[in-house]
């Protein structure tokens, strides 16, 4: 199977922009270099899911526990999770899982809404 691609990951209508390229219209826009500093060496052939995981390990630096307690407004937290490893596929290839818990926080209600948060 292929890589998942960037609109399949983000959503339709989602683009890469060359360097310097003027965005389509308005959106959010999150520069190479702040996927760099997350350890994504080369924005411009990763694939969608590496993108995904810089996105999330940039944004785990700063929703973490410590500052979430200090800061009322913050309603997300990304931790590690525990590491693992096991094995995949039809040859039993070992793979190690690295997961990331992503815990959204708001007022009691039964709903997940982005808008909450």
């Amino acid at each position: 199977m292929a890589e998942p691609t960037i609109e399949e990951v983000f959503g339709i209508g989602t683009t890469r922009l060359a360097s310097g390229e003027a965005a389509p219209g308005a959106g959010l826009f999150i520069p190479d270099s702040a996927l760099v500093v997350s350890g994504l060496t080369t924005p411009g052939t990763a694939t969608a899911e590496g993108h995904l995981v810089s996105i999330l390990l940039g944004a785990k630096s700063y929703l973490n526990q410590s500052n979430f307690d200090a800061n009322l407004d913050q309603s997300i937290i990304i931790e590690n999770g525990f590491s693992s490893i096991t094995q995949r596929g039809e040859a039993l290839a070992e793979y190690r899982n690295d997961p990331l818990t992503i815990n959204l926080w708001k007022s009691s209600t039964n709903i997940r809404n982005p808008n909450d948060y």
